[in-house]
């Protein structure tokens, strides 16, 4: 079958292979790749950014599809059904946080940048209704980590001020969403003007260029601080939040891109009674209500493009230059 692997000995470091149908456990099913979207550990694996790294694994954790086969202990009767994939692995039993065996489907194990991929039976839920195959393979990590943010770690609340940091990517633009779905009084902050007139667009009351060196000043006299922030950068900027966070407000960040704050300004965080809270994906509690409240709330995600297999270096490109709007997807629609 067609899959898109991680070879490090290539100048692209990913290529298109030709490799062998997953074999399927007992409680496993095989389910036909119909859409994949990328997400940054993606192309941090092609990067050589993340643990436990093996050329010819197949990339990606974000999948939909439909099952096309089964393993013996599962009930022959779900062959033809249309799913999306949870792509967070073995939580453990505690929801304040993962379990040391907690991994991601995509690397170290095969991932959804395939023409089939294999997956325990519970990590299978049914495709929402009205989503295509690129909106549908667009909504699992990014929307499970958006809503665990947002909502399980940030307790966002009708009428709160929330900030959502570099609009554009797939987490951040979910967690505008959710946050507006939610009755918060939105605002975003990226340096790509057109992707700030696109959060107006969605319903964001105030948008802010980080670039420019006005912006704390801006967004303080335009809203006086906000309860709420979602952050995925860290590093330097992480004071220019301290400094827009309303004293007893919470900053919750779910990345570090920009690394380590290389200054911290504690006594503004103590003086201030402000929280950092950090978050990463979910449980599978938090996935059932991610799931739950997109229909109820009637949200889609915003697709950036679609790719071809064959045109995967290009898709990993434009995700490393930061251009995209939304979730690049990967349509395996016709292949074997």
């Amino acid at each position: 079958m067609k899959a898109i692997v991680l070879n490090r000995s290539l100048d692209q470091k990913i290529e298109i292979a030709e490799i062998e149908k997953p074999h399927l456990g007992p409680s496993e099913v095989l389910v036909k790749v119909k859409a994949a979207a990328l997400n940054h550990r993606d192309e941090w694996c092609r990067q050589g950014l993340y643990p436990g790294l093996q050329d010819g694994i197949t990339l990606g954790s974000d999948g939909a599809g439909t099952v096309e086969k089964t393993g013996e202990m599962v009930d022959a009767s779900v062959v033809g059904r249309e799913v999306l994939i949870n792509p967070a692995m073995n939580w453990g039993g505690d929801p304040k946080a993962q379990s040391k065996e907690f991994k991601i489907l995509g690397m170290p194990d095969h991932g959804t940048l395939a023409a089939f991929v294999k997956v325990n039976t519970d990590r299978l839920h049914d495709k929402p209704k009205g989503f295509t195959w690129e909106e549908a393979a667009a909504l699992p990590l990014g929307g499970l980590t958006a809503y665990r943010a947002l909502m399980t770690q940030g307790k966002v609340q009708s009428g709160e001020k929330v900030l959502v940091t570099g609009f554009g990517g797939g987490v951040a633009q979910f967690a505008a969403q959710f946050a507006i779905a939610a009755g918060a009084s939105v605002y975003v902050s990226s340096s790509s003007a057109e992707k700030l007139e696109v959060a107006k667009g969605i319903g964001a009351l105030g948008v802010y260029n980080y670039t420019d060196d006005t912006w704390v000043k801006k967004s303080l006299e335009e809203t006086g601080g906000f309860d709420l922030i979602i952050d995925s950068a860290m590093g330097d900027t992480l004071n220019n939040l301290i400094k827009v966070v309303k004293p007893g407000g919470r900053i919750v960040f779910y990345g570090a891109t920009k690394g380590n704050p290389a200054m911290l300004d504690a006594r503004k965080i103590f003086w201030n009674q402000i929280q950092l809270i950090g978050s990463t994906m979910g449980t599978d509690r938090d996935f059932e209500q991610m799931l739950d409240f997109v229909q109820k709330q009637n949200i889609k995600p915003i697709v950036d493009q679609i790719y071809q297999p064959e045109q995967a270096v290009a898709a990993f490109d434009r995700m490393k230059a930061g251009k995209q709007l939304g979730k690049i997807v990967i349509s395996f629609e016709g292949s074997d």
